[in-house]
């Protein structure tokens, strides 16, 4: 039965690999291309133009192989409507920034709402579902179970708010999001396994395996962005995946790099208004920091990565 999640990663990344070199012209066509701010960092100014919402793509990987894998594995189908739900609000946001040319896109209060709206009913669904119901399991305590009543609500928006945005900030260098997601989807795909949820082990293969595909268009020298559309789609996988999977406290651990991008730009507004004007960093999100420093985009990428494959073989030990 395992070797079915490496024949639904193969195909995920055969179909991704494929739609990504292909979507790249017609996002030129249609004008798609990256604005970047010019408050940002002045090195990206050479990205101005590079076609974006790539994150369709490897979608569409994800929609084909997750939805044909979802009639054998029922559970796959809410985390997989999670995912895209989120991949649509990204969608709506991409289309404004890039489309309308209104450089923020969503409004706060818009994207938030959005959010909190797709995360309730996800929420509800993992409550009501007699294998989830309000459980988490408890990292180093042998695989204990903590029964969280109503605390769980605030729990899964915690997590799934928290991931989603934390994959949004995640998003600023070539290769980087997508880099550390596919550690994160591989440690899934090893907990699913041991934990025997064969629907969430064979979802993260097959997410892993579009991640791949995408990443031959996405490393440095990145020829397309995932945009908002990917990115905030990752969070929703990450998320949902845990939760499904009980594993909720373990996103701390395994996706401790989207807690630090989000706490690095908390840190840093926070601080800047404190003091009016100074800094922690020399830019945030804190990868940003450290390309600043004097690190290339390509090291930046191996050393968050590597420390998620560390952090993933710590969570392992965890379960």
């Amino acid at each position: 039965m395992k070797t079915v999640y490496f024949i639904g990663m193969a195909a995920s990344f055969i179909v991704s690999a494929v739609l990504c070199p292909l979507f790249i012209p017609v996002l030129r066509k249609l004008k798609f291309g990256q604005q970047v701010r010019e408050e940002g960092n002045p090195e990206h100014l050479k990205k101005q133009g590079t076609p974006t919402m790539g994150g369709i793509a490897f979608l569409s990987a994800v929609l084909l192989a997750g939805g044909v894998s979802s009639f054998f594995f029922p559970e796959i189908l809410p985390v997989l409507i999670l995912t895209l739900g989120f991949g649509v609000i990204g969608f709506i946001d991409d289309y404004i920034k890039v489309v309308r040319k209104h450089s923020e896109g969503f409004k706060p209060w818009q994207k938030l709402l959005c959010q909190i709206l797709l995360t309730g009913g996800f929420a509800v669904y993992c409550y009501l579902n007699p294998a989830i119901g309000s459980s988490v399991i408890l990292p180093f305590t042998g695989g204990k179970e903590w029964n969280m009543g109503w605390l769980y609500f605030p729990f899964v928006f915690a997590c799934v708010l928290g991931t989603d945005n934390g994959t949004n900030f995640t998003d600023g260098l070539d290769g980087l999001c997508a880099s550390v997601t596919v550690v994160v989807s591989m440690f899934f795909l090893l907990a699913g396994i041991r934990l025997q949820h064969e629907g969430m082990a064979m979802f993260s293969g097959i997410f892993m395996g579009a991640l791949f595909g995408f990443l031959l268009v996405n490393a440095h020298p990145a020829k397309m962005f995932m945009g908002d559309t990917g990115s905030l789609a990752i969070g929703g996988f990450v998320a949902g995946t845990a939760l499904v999977l009980k594993m909720g406290w373990f996103i701390i651990l395994i996706g401790l790099i989207y807690l630090v991008e989000v706490l690095s730009v908390i840190l840093q507004v926070g601080y800047f208004k404190l003091t009016h004007g100074k800094r922690i960093f020399k830019m945030a999100p804190i990868h940003h920091h450290f390309e600043l420093s004097g690190f290339s985009e390509t090291q930046i990428v191996t050393l968050f990565s590597i420390v998620t494959v560390i952090l993933g073989f710590i969570a392992y030990l965890a379960l």
